[in-house]
């Protein structure tokens, strides 16, 4: 495990209640000097992708890329992490229908001030939005999925939805297939297309 891996281990293990020396020992000594909190690992995914793609390494960076499993846990890593903890800078991305969590979380924390930026629904759909529904089926059909695509879009439930909604929907249906798909979708991403909210997330670190 890399150094900034262990530290995101730690942080995790630390909001999940356990003692927090560890996360403090190594905030010190690689130095860390930002955190990046995601809701899931999927949105991890793009942003190393994105951060990839730009020819940064964001651990070295000292950036810590940390999935929290799920928007309500902000206030928690907030609190850890932020102005009544670790002293480090936060940012990171969240869905639209999840900013009141942010906005009390951070409040709570004492980190109000901190800049996060927000999916006008969630990371998929603006990768997809980007992309194009065209664009994305093509890249669903090279990784092999095409044929679970098409069982997907005969359940009648999917009849009403758009293209777009579709496939949003379908990327979260197999366990492991946003994340993949996180890393797929900005991977083909056109510079001049990257998402406002990922781009100007990446510039801000």
């Amino acid at each position: 495990m890399t150094d900034m891996g262990a530290f995101r281990e730690a942080i995790i293990a630390w909001a999940a209640g356990g003692a927090g020396d560890r996360a403090r020992e190594l905030a010190a000594t690689l130095p860390v000097r930002a955190v990046v909190l995601l809701e899931g690992p999927s949105d991890a995914a793009a942003v190393d992708a994105l951060a990839a793609s730009r020819g940064r390494d964001l651990a070295a960076e000292g950036i810590c890329v940390l999935p929290m499993g799920g928007a309500m846990s902000v206030g928690r890593f907030a609190s850890l992490l932020g102005p009544t903890g670790l002293g480090l800078r936060l940012t990171g991305l969240c869905d639209e229908a999840e900013r009141p969590y942010y906005v009390r979380g951070l409040e709570r924390a004492s980190a109000a001030g901190e800049k996060f930026f927000v999916c006008a629904a969630d990371l998929e759909d603006e990768l997809i939005r980007a992309l194009g529904v065209t664009r994305v089926a093509e890249l669903v059909e090279a990784e092999g999925d095409l044929r679970a695509l098409r069982t997907f879009l005969n359940q009648p439930a999917q009849r009403e939805r758009t293209s777009r909604q579709q496939l949003r929907r379908f990327l979260g249906t197999k366990k492991g297939r946003k994340i993949r798909y996180g890393r797929v979708l900005v991977e083909a991403l056109p510079p001049e297309r990257v998402p406002a909210p990922l781009d100007d997330l990446l510039t801000s670190l």
